[in-house]
Formats: structure tokens, C-alpha cells, sequence
């Protein structure tokens, strides 16, 4: 009997049946092109708040309030506001080049993808291992707020401290096993724990402004109290406010319609967290007006407004926010470090181990514990040598942010080439770009000169040598490993088509 003559005649009798076969073929090769295109990470799983929630809890929407707005105040006074609004206007700019990216292509890569496509696989992987440097940077620095606060709250309940290394390594086990074990679990938290914190320091921004009668404050909005240098001094530590807001852009194969989330991520994160630092800056100045203690010298400026609005009460909740908050950031950055990681070593420029995708919890594992790691090292020793938590915030945060603005600066850059080499670039784009790279080498020049006293004038040093050595490690991959170098562009050219095509199909 001639079997492929039955099967033949079969499908001709039944062409439903012929339909059904070719649908299931068809989704079956979707299904795999699925699993290809997300390197075995978790496809298309987070919702677009989801994906919001990762750059907001980057950012640490609670620490600001409760750390860096006091120290932009002892330098731009009564303009601390206005530093605020520019940082929140400087980092839109940096978005809408971000953005030109994140609205073509995605990939767990972020910037180091991005940076390929503009300008090549040696400044991409320059701008990867940047922003490594600033996420786990960032992460490390954020464990001694969880611990700092940490201790505010058991010494309020209990009356004891414990050394704070505890905290720093208590964070980051958590954090990691949060990252290791799933991405929904980890978007849901962050965005739940960031709710609740900055819900409360909105009701406390909004009865202290109540209380002072809902009428203007000359005085700050004229800038009375400040000066042109005092603004740019403090413009340097608002963008650092904003450090890791473009994190959702390391969730490309995780997040739902990642063209439209993504993008929309990357803005409303800046609009929404710069609208809190503006108004809470505002508040905070208003609420110390009077007050013994200034504003620049109150270890928690919060906890004076609060008992100053009559809600003392409130005060050990936004501790508690103030603990979460910093718990989340941590979270935010590993998880956004660990991709980056994950996506270089799966191209060759670190070792294959860290490139490597859970099978169950489709999560990229190793480098996970890679970058939760590293970040415990740096706060842990320099807790362990007797270094405040304040301190070493300062210190490792000077850092990682340092970190931030050299790749947002180089992303600025490559956006109009990268739309030039589409036949898409436009005036504005050269504008945006010309602007942004402007006032971030503003801030970087505002980490030098004039000079801060040490160990501060040491740390662009620092960074610069971190820089220099992972510079030195990209050469030797593109000068001795060419097979690299034509991975990384074949992978990102194909996912960039991949995207392409996807994009004239839906139109």
C-alpha cells in the first residue's frame, strides 16, 4: 500500500485536518523561536507595571528623601528644588536616546545591545562592563541604607545594634535568592514594597505643605538662598537620585510587547520618580523652616517632619519603607547586572559559566550569584573596617553613579549614528543628544573639580582605574578572539531584524 499516496488523499478528504496539522506546526515553531530569542529566560512574563516597577525600585524612590535630599540642600540651599527639576528634565533627554534604541530592539544586553548597534561590539562591551560597574556598584551601596535603617528600627523596638555587616550580607542573600528563583516574583515585590514606602512619604509631603497653608514659598522659588555654582554642585547629586532608571531596558525578553513597555518604563519611571523629588524637596525645606536643626545636618529628615506634622507615628513607618525601599533596590540592581553579565558571557567576553539559564526558574542563575557576590564584598569589608553606613554609601554610590553617567553619556552618543546608519536621524535627535552629553559631562567635571575633600577626590580615580582595566580585557577579546567579535554582531544584527520584521508584520 503506498502509505504517502493515504496520507495524501487523507488531507485532501479532510482539509480541516490539514489546517490543524499546519496551525500546530506553526505554533510549535513560534514556541521555539520563543525560546531561542529569550537565551531560556522567562518570555514575554512581565506586564507592563511590572516592567515599571524594576526602574522605579532602581532608582529608590524612599532613599532620596531620606539621604541625598539633605545633602543637595547643604550645597544648592533653597534651590534644591530646582536641582531636581533640571536632573528630572537631564534624564528625559537621556531617555528620548535610550529610547530610540528600546522602541527598534530588545534583548536582556540593555545598553551594552544598544551601544553595539551604534557603534560596535568594542565600545558596546565598554559600555557593558560600565554598566556593571554601576549596577553592582549601586547594589552594594544601597545594602548599608537597608542596614542603617535596619538598625534605627531594632534599636526604636528592642534598644540594641547589631554590626551592620549582618544586615549588608542579610540583604544580599535575600535579594539573591528573590533573582534566582523568578522574575515575576522579584518584579511584584519590588513594585509592591516601593508602593507602599513612597505612598507614605507622599502623605507626609502632602501634610506638611497642608500645614503650611497651601501658600507659596517665595523665598525658594525665587532662589534667594542660592547660586548658579550651588545648582550645578547640587545637579550632580540629583542625577545620582536617578541612577538605574533605564533598568527596565535589561528585561527585553521578559517583558510583555517589549518595543511599547519598555520605553514607556524608561520615561514614566523619570517623570514619576522626578515629580516626588521635586515636591519633596520642596516640602522638606518648608518643613525645617524654623526648625533647630537644619535640614543638611538631620540624619533622618523625615522623622522631624513627621513629628512635626504631628504624626510621630508615621515616622517609624517610613522607616520601615526606608528599609524595604533600599531591600528592593538591591533586588533591582542585581537583577539588572545579572542580565547584562548573562547576555556578555553568553557572547564570549567573560567565561560561559555566568551565560548559563536556570531550566526551571528561567532565571539567568549564575550570574545572579556572580553579581550578589561582588556587591557583598565592597560594603561588607568597609563595614567590617569601621566604616559608617552613611559613609559607605556615599563612597561606593559616588562610584557606581560615575558608572551611570559614562554609559548614559556614550548612549547619547551612539543614538544619532545609530539613526544616521537607518536614514532616520533628524535635527532634534542631534539636539537631544548634544544636550544631554552636555550637562552629564557637567556632572562628571562636577566629581572633579573643584576638588571634594577625600576620600571623595579620590573615587573618579577609582573609577576610572575599574574602567581602564575592563577597557584593557575588551582589547585583548577584539584584538585575539575574533570569533567573538562576529558573534556579537551576528546576534545582535539578527535580534534587530528579528525586531524589524516583527514591527512591519504588525503594520
Amino acid at each position: 500500500m503506498d502509505i504517502e499516496g493515504v496520507k495524501t488523499a487523507t488531507f485532501k478528504l479532510h482539509p480541516k485536518l490539514n489546517s490543524e496539522h499546519t496551525m500546530t506546526k506553526t505554533q510549535h515553531d513560534r514556541n521555539a523561536d520563543a525560546v531561542n530569542h529569550s537565551y531560556g529566560l522567562k518570555h514575554a512574563a512581565l506586564s507592563p507595571l511590572e516592567t515599571l516597577g524594576q526602574s522605579i525600585a532602581n532608582i529608590a524612590p524612599t532613599a532620596t528623601p531620606t539621604v541625598v535630599i539633605p545633602l543637595v540642600f547643604a550645597v544648592s540651599g533653597g534651590g534644591t528644588w530646582l536641582a531636581y527639576l533640571i536632573a528630572t528634565l537631564s534624564i528625559l533627554l537621556v531617555s528620548s536616546s535610550i529610547n530610540q534604541f528600546a522602541r527598534r530592539s530588545a534583548s536582556p544586553g540593555s545598553f551594552y545591545s544598544y551601544t553595539v548597534e551604534g557603534l560596535g561590539s568594542f565600545w558596546g562591551s565598554i559600555t557593558g562592563w560600565a554598566l556593571l560597574i554601576a549596577y553592582i556598584g549601586c547594589a552594594s551601596a544601597v545594602t548599608t541604607g537597608f542596614s542603617n535603617y535596619s538598625n534605627v528600627l531594632l534599636e526604636h523596638l528592642a534598644g540594641f545594634r547589631i554590626p551592620a555587616a549582618i544586615f549588608i550580607a542579610l540583604s544580599v542573600l535575600v535579594a539573591w535568592y528573590v533573582a534566582y528563583k523568578d522574575i515575576q516574583l522579584s518584579a511584584r515585590l519590588m513594585l509592591g514594597l516601593e508602593f507602599a514606602s513612597v505612598s507614605l512619604i507622599l502623605v507626609l509631603v502632602g501634610v506638611t505643605i497642608f500645614n503650611y497653608g497651601f501658600k507659596l514659598d517665595w523665598e525658594q522659588l525665587l532662589l534667594k538662598n542660592t547660586s548658579l555654582d550651588a545648582l550645578k554642585g547640587g545637579l550632580v547629586l540629583a542625577i545620582f537620585s536617578f541612577a538605574g532608571f533605564e533598568s527596565a531596558a535589561t528585561l527585553g525578553t521578559e517583558a510583555k510587547n517589549p518595543l511599547s513597555s519598555i520605553p514607556r518604563a524608561i520615561v514614566r519611571s523619570a517623570i514619576i520618580v522626578g515629580s516626588i523629588f521635586v515636591f519633596s524637596s520642596y516640602a522638606q525645606v518648608i518643613g525645617f523652616q524654623g526648625y533647630t536643626e537644619t535640614l543638611d545636618k538631620s540624619s533622618a529628615p523625615l522623622n522631624v517632619l513627621a513629628d512635626r506634622a504631628g504624626l510621630s507615628s508615621l515616622g517609624l513607618l517610613i522607616d520601615i519603607g526606608a528599609v524595604v525601599s533600599f531591600f528592593a533596590c538591591t533586588l533591582a540592581s542585581i537583577n539588572a547586572a545579572a542580565r547584562i553579565l548573562f547576555l556578555m558571557s553568553r557572547h564570549g567576553i567573560f567565561h560561559s559559566f555566568a551565560g548559563s539559564a536556570h531550566e526551571t526558574n528561567s532565571t539567568p542563575h549564575t550570574a545572579v550569584t556572580v553579581a550578589s557576590v561582588i556587591a557583598f564584598f565592597p560594603a561588607a569589608i568597609l563595614s567590617v573596617l569601621g566604616v559608617g553606613d552613611f559613609d559607605i554609601y556615599g563612597w561606593v554610590g559616588t562610584v557606581a553613579t560615575l558608572g551611570f553617567i559614562v554609559t548614559y553619556i556614550i548612549i547619547s552618543v551612539a543614538a544619532p549614528i545609530y539613526l544616521k546608519q537607518r536614514g532616520e536621524l533628524k535635527i532634534q535627535n542631534l539636539v537631544v543628544s548634544g544636550l544631554s552629553v552636555f550637562v552629564l559631562g557637567l556632572a562628571i567635571l562636577g566629581n572633579i573639580y573643584p576638588v571634594p575633600p577625600a576620600p571623595y577626590n579620590y573615587l573618579p580615580y577609582l573609577f576610572f582605574v575599574l574602567l581602564l582595566g575592563g577597557v584593557a580585557w575588551i582589547a585583548v577579546i577584539h584584538n585575539y578572539h575574533p570569533h567573538v567579535v562576529d558573534k556579537i554582531h551576528s546576534e545582535t544584527s539578527a535580534n534587530s531584524s528579528r525586531f524589524s520584521a516583527e514591527s512591519r508584520a504588525g503594520a
